[in-house]
This record gives C-alpha cells, sequence and structure tokens, in this order.
C-alpha cells in the first residue's frame, strides 16, 4: 500500500488532484470556525450544551457529525451540504413518480445536467427555509444567543443568509474537487466532516474510563464493523445474461455473455438518514410541549425507539431499493437487446426473476443497515461510552474511502504502476 501511495506521488496529474483536494479540505476546515455574525458564542456553547443534557439534542447532534461540528460552532457551514442531499433524494424519489423527471435522466448527458440543474435550484429552496427554522427555533427558545445590541430579526435574517451562502459555496468547492481532484466532492467533504469528529470520540472513550475488557470490546466492534461495511460495500449478485448469435453473411454476430450487478446494500446510507429525521421529530415535539411520557417513549435508549428505529431503517432499504432499481424496465431493455436470462423465458417471467433476486439481496442488505444503525446504542450500553451514530458515520466514511481508492487505483493500473492491492501471479510450466 505504501508503494502504491508513492507511486502516486510520481504522476504528475495525480499528484496535482491529491494536493488540490487536501488544500480544499483545509479550506472546508477552517470555514467550520467561521461564526454566523452576530452570534453570542459563550450563550451559544451553553445552549448547545443544555440541549445535549436534557435528550433534546438528537437532531442537533445527529446533523452536527455530518457537519463535522460546524452546527456546535454556529459557523457558516452549520447546514453543510445537507440541503442538496435533501434535494436529491427528493428528485430522485419523484422520479419514479413523474414520467418526465424519468425520461430526463434517460436523456444521456444532456438530460443528467438539467437534472443536475433542477437539484440545485430546489437546493436554495430547501436551504433558504432549513436556515430560517434552525435560525429562527433557536433564537425563540435561546434569545441570549443573539449578540448584545442586535435585533432578533436582524439576526435571523443574517443567519439565514450565511448559512445559504455556506452551503452553496461548498457546492461550488465540491464540483471543483469532483473536475480537479479525488473522487465526487460532496461525498468527500461529508467524509471530511464526520472523520474530523473521530478524535472526540476516542477523548470520550478515555474519559469514560474503560477498562482493559471495555477497549477489547470497542477495538473488535471497530475493525468487524469496518470489515463488514468493506464487505456488504462491494457484494453483489450477478444475474447472467445471454445474448443470442446471429449470422450475416460469413460474420456472426452477438452470443456475447454480461451480467445485472444487484448490490446487497443498493440504498447506501439513504435509509438510516430518513428513519433518524423521522424518528427524531416525535421526541423534539414532546420536548417542545413537555409531555413527559412521550419523552421518555422517544428517549433514544429506550426499547421502543430502537425497535421503531430499526423497523423504519428496514421498511426504507426496501422502499429507497424499489425507486432505484426497477426490474420492468431492466427486464424491457434486455428483451430489446436481444438478450435472455438462461433458463427464464423473456417478458413477465423475466422481471419475476429479476424481482426475486433483488428481493432476496435486499432483505440481506436491510438487516445489515438495522445492524448499523443499532450499532451506537449496543455499544454505549456495553462501555457506557455515547457515540452518536458511529455506524452510520462509519459506513459514509469507509464507502467514501472505497471509491477514492478506486479512482487512485485506475491512475495507477493507467500508467502500468501496481495498485493498492497486489495481483497474484500464475506461474506457467515450462
Amino acid at each position: 500500500m505504501w508503494k502504491a501511495l508513492r507511486n502516486a506521488f510520481k504522476i504528475p496529474e495525480l499528484r496535482g488532484r491529491i494536493l488540490f483536494t487536501i488544500a480544499v479540505l483545509i479550506v472546508f476546515r477552517l470555514g467550520i470556525y467561521v461564526p454566523i455574525p452576530g452570534i453570542n458564542l459563550q450563550a451559544w456553547g451553553e445552549a448547545f450544551k443544555r440541549f445535549g443534557e436534557s435528550g433534546a439534542g438528537g437532531i442537533l447532534s445527529f446533523y452536527d457529525v455530518f457537519t463535522g461540528g460546524a452546527l456546535r460552532n454556529f459557523s457558516i457551514f452549520a447546514m453543510s451540504v445537507t440541503p442538496y442531499i435533501n434535494a436529491s433524494i427528493i428528485l430522485q424519489l419523484l422520479s419514479s413518480v413523474m414520467p418526465k423527471l424519468k425520461e430526463m435522466l434517460r436523456e444521456g448527458e444532456q438530460g443528467r445536467k438539467k437534472f443536475a440543474r433542477y437539484t440545485r435550484n430546489l437546493t436554495v429552496i430547501l436551504g433558504g427555509f432549513q436556515s430560517f427554522i434552525v435560525s429562527f427555533s433557536l433564537v425563540s427558545q435561546n434569545p441570549d444567543i443573539v449578540a448584545y445590541g442586535l435585533n432578533s430579526w436582524t439576526f435571523i435574517m443574517v443567519s439565514t443568509l450565511s448559512m445559504l451562502a455556506g452551503t452553496m459555496f461548498l457546492l461550488w468547492i465540491g464540483d471543483r474537487i469532483t473536475e480537479k481532484g479525488i473522487g465526487n466532492g460532496i461525498s468527500v467533504l461529508i467524509f471530511a466532516g464526520i472523520v474530523a469528529r473521530y478524535p472526540s470520540y476516542f477523548g470520550q472513550a478515555l474519559l469514560g474510563r474503560l477498562n482493559v475488557f471495555g477497549w477489547i470490546f470497542l477495538l473488535a466492534i471497530a475493525v468487524v464493523t469496518v470489515a463488514g461495511i468493506i464487505f456488504v460495500q462491494q457484494a453483489e449478485r450477478r444475474i447472467t445474461i445471454q445474448y443470442a448469435s446471429r449470422v450475416s453473411g460469413r460474420r456472426v454476430y452477438g452470443g456475447a455473455s454480461t451480467h445485472i450487478p444487484v448490490k446487497v446494500n443498493q440504498s447506501g446510507v439513504i435509509p438510516i438518514i430518513f428513519a433518524s429525521a423521522i424518528v427524531m421529530i416525535p421526541g423534539a415535539i414532546a420536548q417542545m410541549a413537555g409531555w413527559e411520557t412521550l419523552q421518555r417513549l422517544f428517549n433514544s435508549g429506550s426499547m421502543f425507539y430502537m425497535v421503531l428505529y430499526g423497523t423504519m431503517v428496514f421498511f426504507f432499504t426496501y422502499f429507497y431499493s424499489m425507486v432505484i432499481f426497477d426490474p420492468h424496465d431492466i427486464s424491457e431493455n434486455v428483451r430489446k437487446y436481444g438478450g435472455f436470462i438462461p433458463g427464464i423465458r423473456p417478458g413477465r417471467p423475466t422481471e419475476q426473476h429479476i424481482q426475486r433476486v433483488a428481493s432476496r439481496v435486499t432483505f440481506m442488505g436491510a438487516v445489515f443497515l438495522v445492524v448499523i444503525a443499532l450499532l451506537p446504542y449496543i455499544v454505549q450500553g456495553v462501555t457506557k461510552v455515547n457515540i452518536i451514530i458511529g455506524g452510520t458515520s462509519t459506513l459514509i466514511a469507509v464507502g467514501v474511502a472505497l471509491d477514492v481508492v478506486q479512482q487512485m487505483e485506475a491512475h495507477l493500473i493507467m500508467r502500468h504502476y501496481e495498485g493498492f492491492v497486489k495481483k497474484g501471479r500464475i506461474k506457467g510450466r515450462r
């Protein structure tokens, strides 16, 4: 691996991409500490701490992980790229029920550019709305976070515009990373925000005064989680497709064999984000209304909360997989180009076979995501160390790291260097 890293810096283009990505990430991390104009940082720090102690900071802590601590600092990057993620998910879901959006995605590069423009326009709307809601709700509950001598409504408008501008700036530098750096820019920014929180997790474990068995358990869980995520993220079920051959004169066309990859985890981390956002809403409402019974019921450590959370993750995994993987379209495309699944008749039987395979594979992915979602609560119960969405953050971090490594490996192999994984050599007989 170290040899591959040294080789990466020997290639001028790849070296430039790596250094550019690092420089942009430094700018991103510096922006985390640029506060919203007019904020009383001391009062905000005390308010954020009170939210966490009262149990009402679940949503704040959840989003603070993805922002890399920007929300805790109430910086201009407090919204991070969350509005863009929400806009992308909404349009992807709408594309399954709106034929115009679905056709747009099939128009090739031009259609994808148009779809991306719609996503950015929706990002501006959602970003402005979310920034206003966050600013208004926090100021209404904690008026002292506004600096002395500043009107509350003035601060709310300044805060809304600042966070919206921060989100759009992050989208811009994310595009620059995609174009001139390594990996998908938006994913790399989320990865950087999550990884930046790992030292604080380690600090929590140290302050928790774990014994030897606690440390062994924590390290074993970390190793097994990373290995399991890599295995599941790379796992796929391949459905063999055979294309019939035809003879034209003296030439034979077709007869090739390919496959349809059905990934075990097709939906990524989106079901966990959906379920977390929805299951936290009743607890937040109960906290603001002062309903103690509902607060205890939706407390993140309660059995009811964990069962409901796991059930919703399982449901959204199937729901989102059906949106992005359409067996009917796949079977029609296979039939259109003269292909067939060996032993399966074309048409409806092919669609049913693909649907059956996808359902079985998705079931394994759904179980995996439920385990990942509930993992932090299991770790907290055993070690008494509170690690916010550790499984989810690790899933995102490992997924992005795999994508970056694959892109770097492609550059190395293209220039006749060995990749990060040494390939085995078969010695021939003389």
